[in-house]
């Protein structure tokens, strides 16, 4: 196996990466790497072979890792990239810090990020992901973000230099995002505590929040996530046409789309990323036979079918 550089973190070969992710599903990196902070990941990275290629994980809430695992070098950023810190009406968070986290600190201090309350994972995901819901987006909110190149330099971009779109962000290839700096609008801490418990409670009615799911599985085709809203329309939600192709609770192996709701794919207990996989695609191909209209993957699949 390749000399790698010699970090302060943690490196470890051959690293099963099935439980690092919410599916509980998927084979080995080749190397898995936890770096000691930041100054360790960017001397890790100016090091590392240029040809071997590099991939980010956050907390796995939003991936399916397929069986055969992912060649290269996954970087798992964990506690010395999880700080929050608040200035004024800037809140700067670490890409390992947990959504809801960042949303209970700073409504703490009287600032609004409450629609990062109910989002699964980390911060470097939300960016990633232009993460939102409630009618409310990172986009909205996010001033800059800072990381580290696949070269090993310490680069920040401004929101703008992203392109957010619905589910979207242009993060460079084999950048590492470290940290991201919101402006968030002011509001009564109790008035923001209270809108974030019901939130919660709205979710925890409506999907399978004790499941083992990896959050929303397709992208809405209205090109947005719910409001809340009263008004909300249903029409293009994938969940919708999911239960019209009468695919509710369809099974694929111990692969189902949630009773609770469709559009959640769950491991039941034992299932292959594989059986997911193939149940989501199956999904696809019943969707678009009923309407025409082909669902986008919200979850991100990555590594290799099978063994190397």
């Amino acid at each position: 196996m390749t000399d790698l550089p010699t970090p302060r973190g943690t490196l470890t070969p051959d690293r099963p990466l099935a439980d690092l992710t919410w599916l509980r599903v998927g084979g080995p990196a080749d190397w898995l790497f936890l770096p000691a902070d930041e100054a360790d990941l960017a001397a890790f990275l100016t090091a590392l072979r240029a040809d071997i290629p590099v991939f980010p994980i956050g907390v796995g809430s939003n991936l399916i890792v397929r069986d055969g695992g992912i060649r290269g070098v996954v970087i798992r950023l964990g506690r010395g990239f999880n700080g929050i810190e608040i200035v004024d009406t800037r809140v700067r968070a670490g890409a390992a810090a947990l959504d809801a986290h960042v949303a209970r600190k700073a409504a703490e201090a009287g600032l609004d990020l409450t629609f990062l309350r109910t989002i699964p994972g980390a911060i470097g995901g939300a960016v990633t992901m232009n993460a939102g819901c409630y009618g409310s987006y990172v986009a909205d909110v996010l001033v800059e973000i800072r990381g580290i190149t696949r070269a090993g330099e310490a680069l920040m971009l401004p929101a703008e230099a992203l392109n957010l779109g619905y589910r979207h962000a242009d993060i460079p290839e084999g950048f590492v995002i470290t940290e991201a700096t919101f402006e968030a609008p002011q509001g009564d801490p109790a008035a923001l505590a209270a809108r974030m418990d019901d939130q919660l409670a709205k979710r925890d009615a409506t999907q399978p929040t004790k499941d083992r799911t990896a959050g929303s599985t397709f992208r809405n085709p209205a090109g947005f996530s719910s409001t809340g809203a009263a008004d909300d329309s249903h029409e293009l939600k994938a969940w919708t046409l999911i239960d019209e192709a009468g695919l509710r609770g369809a099974t694929l192996g111990r692969a189902q789309m949630n009773p609770k709701h469709p559009n959640f794919l769950t491991n039941t207990g034992g299932a292959t990323a594989a059986e997911l996989e193939a149940l989501g695609e199956e999904v696809r191909k019943r969707v678009f036979q009923n309407t025409g209209i082909t669902l986008e993957w919200e979850i991100k699949r990555v590594g290799e079918p099978t063994g190397k």
